[in-house]
């Protein structure tokens, strides 16, 4: 069942009318498409969170209403604050469900590689997502790779794996999706220990054995006296 929320047209602008805004848990938001003006309209934050944690994330497809109409639309972007992470604004885009769009869609890695099984190798996850083009309908939430028969330096590329059905691949077909590399061995770097007795030359004694005798013969002197 599709998602639908509920807009509101946004009357007020500027920085304090936005904070405003985001107080009573709302936030500014803009829709653009090329069968409508551009309308600036007023969403709950809940409503929003709620696309972004579904399975298709960003690339749901939900109905929004606002003065009576209601439109399919997708978030096209959404802006937040870096440092405490709040909701600060959100781009929505007009969708023809009969008309084809570039998304951007999440690989997914599957199956165990014998480089990594059995050769001791591990994955390099290069091309995480890839942009298609397809119709609304037809949006994946992710693609599968499998990356079974991969033996350490081998890789997998995009124009090796077939695209979802009913879409089409807008990205590098050669762009490299994930790689088997072999683990760096570690230099074992041997420190020689220093050799703490110094060599002794002929004729020298160490001072250590040097400095008992010279003890005992004082000794011995004053015994003698």
């Amino acid at each position: 069942m599709r998602i639908k929320i509920k807009g509101e047209i946004r009357e007020i602008f500027g920085k304090n009318a936005s904070r405003y805004l985001r107080r009573e848990g709302r936030v500014p938001a803009n829709l653009y498409g090329s069968q409508a003006e551009n309308v600036s309209l007023i969403l709950d934050k809940k409503d929003v969170f709620q696309i972004l944690r579904s399975e298709a994330g960003e690339n749901t497809i939900f109905k929004v209403s606002y003065n009576s109409k209601t439109q399919d639309v997708m978030i096209k972007e959404v802006q937040i604050n870096p440092v405490n992470d709040e909701l600060l604004h959100v781009d929505l885009i007009l969708i023809a469900m009969d008309k084809e769009i570039q998304v951007m869609v999440p690989f997914i890695l599957t199956g165990e590689a014998v480089g990594v099984k059995a050769e001791g190798g591990f994955v390099d996850f290069v091309t995480r997502e890839i942009e298609i083009e397809c119709l609304p309908k037809a949006i994946p939430e992710n693609i599968e790779v499998d990356i079974s028969d991969l033996h350490i330096n081998q890789s997998i590329k995009v124009e090796e794996i077939s695209p979802p059905e009913g879409a089409n691949w807008i990205s590098d077909p050669e762009a490299v999706i994930a790689m088997i590399h072999a683990q760096a061995k570690e230099e074992v770097v041997v420190e020689e220990e220093e050799e703490e007795e110094e060599v002794i030359a002929e004729g020298e004694e160490p001072e250590v054995i040097k400095k008992e005798k010279d003890e005992e013969k004082e000794k011995g002197a004053k015994k003698e006296e």
